[in-house]
């Protein structure tokens, strides 16, 4: 390791881009708290989610540590610091970005099915996705799967490769946390009666309403049989999927009443109707954003 690559100037190049970073110990994880900030006895750091009035300056409490501003990463207390460290982290968030943890070969095959294209960085095991927005951090959103930005660090691999893109829905729609199991005779939504997908609202749709219909139809009975658990997720990607069909249309397809019947499935098997209609939204979204 040359001088040029160790992690404090590494760290230095990274923050007078206005890039947030911290120290990573052996073991490619965050240096423990000092005595005073030990088991959050100082109140915690005032940009955490619980805020704090801690100042300390030493580099405790992970990600709310990074920091861009020189003075502090060449201070006497992170000196000793970055004679230990072995590799440098940022905070995503501090940054308005968001990465998207692929921790594995199948996560990676995942996110080239669903996910637009963005800039990607190599990982030991698999791939960090960059985009564009800020959001909040959520570890195992599915197999294999971490999503690191507003309270989270991500360990600093390289700028990667390939053009970002902006945050699409379909990773904000990760995080969102459902429940499809209600309370016993809890009504969970009451919707109203709205019409089914029809010719009369699809005029400009290049396929035969047979074509839909059986779509839709497979597409609902995905859903129902989500009554357990996932039905709000499913609901997501049968959306995601019909909108797809429709992208060479001329429209306009009916796209919202196919919606309504989507989200009408996943409230009848528990889905609360509010997060229902988020992920069927972001569904739709995200076929029209991956056409474009």
């Amino acid at each position: 390791m040359n001088a040029a690559t160790t992690p404090l100037n590494i760290a230095l190049a990274l923050s007078s881009a206005g890039v947030p970073v911290l120290p990573l110990r052996r073991g490619k994880v965050p240096f423990g708290n000092c005595r005073s900030c030990k088991d959050g006895a100082c109140g915690g750091r005032p940009n955490m989610k619980s805020a704090g009035p801690c100042q300390c300056p030493a580099p405790c409490h992970a990600w709310a540590a990074a920091t861009t501003d020189a003075g502090v990463l060449t201070s006497p207390v992170w000196a000793a610091v970055w004679r230990e460290a072995v590799a440098v982290a940022y905070h995503p968030g501090g940054v308005g970005l968001t990465v998207v943890d692929l921790d594995n070969a199948a996560a990676v095959a995942w996110a080239r099915e669903t996910l637009p294209a963005t800039r990607i960085v190599q990982t030991t095991r698999g791939e960090h996705w960059l985009y564009r927005g800020a959001m909040p951090s959520s570890n195992a959103v599915r197999p294999g799967v971490d999503i690191k930005s507003l309270m989270q660090y991500a360990r600093w691999l390289g700028p990667g490769t390939g053009r970002m893109a902006v945050l699409p829905a379909a990773v904000r729609a990760l995080v969102v946390k459902e429940d499809t199991t209600p309370a016993p005779g809890e009504v969970v939504s009451s919707l109203p009666t709205r019409a089914p997908w029809s010719r009369q609202v699809a005029t400009g749709c290049r396929h035969t309403e047979r074509y839909v219909r059986t779509g839709l139809e497979r597409g609902l009975a995905l859903v129902r049989a989500r009554a357990e658990s996932g039905a709000g997720s499913q609901a997501f990607g049968v959306a995601r999927f019909l909108a797809a069909q429709h992208t060479g249309c001329p429209g306009p397809c009916g796209l919202a009443a196919i919606g309504e019947e989507i989200v009408t499935a996943a409230v009848l098997v528990g889905v609360p109707e509010s997060y229902a209609r988020r992920a069927v939204a972001n569904g739709l979204e995200t076929a029209v954003e991956r056409a474009a």
